[in-house]
């Protein structure tokens, strides 16, 4: 058996195992928690296009989350048009709004960019907690919008509300599966090779001809609209938003810690960032957040130093390298018993 086949052995044992999880799992509890691992997992790959190929750092990405949020949950309550028109409505604005973020800051770079994101994020939080209305569209300030439940407590496909977590799970793990696949895909593409190159050496790129402003502001596009999809979702597990749950740094940064640790421009990055932070911070909102709210952010940040400290390049790195040296050797192992069975018989 070659290297290779172990390799998709192995991805189609993790899916099956993803995708059979809830049939052992009945918790509500830890079935949320495994939502919320799989949309920071999402998440965080959808920020890995900017934050990790393109090389830059942005900080401002939950602004996508609560455009996302607050326009199918508008679109829902006022027009009832269903959640998941509104999702792809979403995405289209945070494309938008991506664009005229992306067009003038991508230009900067280091702390710079940082900052201009941050500012950005916190002034559409400012705006948003300080208006009810803007124009017909009822934006309830601080209070938030609630999303009442189905009466009955049926679940509804096309409400995007469902009776039990499960349904919720594997929307998300579906997602989560089809934005790896695409990062996978860009990952091997002119784009990617473009968005690496500009990341990495901007002005060797630009100086062989590469217009990197061009594909990083592609990304960022792209990075936008794939986000703004998980704001809709996450506004329909909870039934409730308001400013400070999308529009926030905390969850800008945390998306930043996430990929960081990981190890930020692989594909594996985010989840395995988010398989090591999650549970972290879901357990210390659950046990913590009455006397010591937003620990998990001080654990986050713990976390980021040491493995700063001991792999700057992220946890990726030497799981990859023990993965494929595990397979290898397991090749070579099949290999050799194979060819003594042959010798015996021959």
């Amino acid at each position: 058996m070659t290297e290779n086949t172990i390799k998709k052995y192995c991805l189609a044992g993790v899916v099956l195992f993803a995708f059979a999880m809830p049939l052992f799992v009945h918790s509500p509890t830890y079935l949320h928690i495994s939502i919320m691992l799989l949309l920071f997992a999402y998440m965080t790959t959808t920020w890995n296009l900017v934050g990790g190929f393109a090389g830059v750092l942005p900080l401002g990405h939950s602004v996508f989350v609560g455009i996302g949020a607050y326009t199918s949950t508008i679109l829902w309550l006022q027009y009832a048009i269903s959640p998941w028109i509104g999702m792809l409505v979403g995405g289209v604005i945070s494309g938008i709004v991506g664009f005229l973020i992306g067009k003038p800051t991508l230009k900067m770079r280091g702390a710079y960019f940082a900052l201009s994101t941050m500012a950005f994020v916190e002034g559409i939080r400012v705006v948003v907690e300080n208006l009810s209305y803007l124009g017909p569209f009822k934006l309830n300030g601080p209070r938030g919008l609630n999303i009442p439940p189905l009466s009955g407590g049926e679940g509804s496909f096309a409400a995007f509300q469902f009776a039990s977590k499960e349904p919720y799970y594997y929307i998300i793990l579906t997602m989560l599966i089809a934005v790896l696949a695409l990062t996978w895909y860009i990952s091997r593409s002119k784009l990617g090779y473009y968005l690496t190159a500009g990341g990495e050496e901007p002005d060797a790129a630009e100086a062989l001809g590469i217009n990197v402003s061009k594909y990083k502001v592609q990304a960022m596009v792209m990075s936008a609209f794939l986000t703004s999809l998980a704001g809709t979702f996450l506004a329909q597990l909870t039934l409730f938003i308001y400013p400070k749950s999308v529009l926030t740094l905390d969850l800008s940064f945390e998306l930043a810690f996430i990929a960081l640790i990981g190890g930020r421009g692989s594909l594996a990055g985010p989840v395995i960032g988010a398989l090591l932070l999650r549970p972290v911070s879901e357990f210390s909102r659950i046990y913590l957040s009455d006397s010591l709210p937003g620990m998990h952010l001080i654990l986050f940040g713990a976390i980021l130093v040491v493995v700063m400290l001991l792999q700057p390049s992220g946890l990726t790195a030497p799981l990859t390298a023990r993965f494929n040296a595990l397979v290898k050797r397991i090749a070579y192992d099949g290999e050799n018993s194979s060819r003594e069975v042959h010798d015996e018989y021959a």
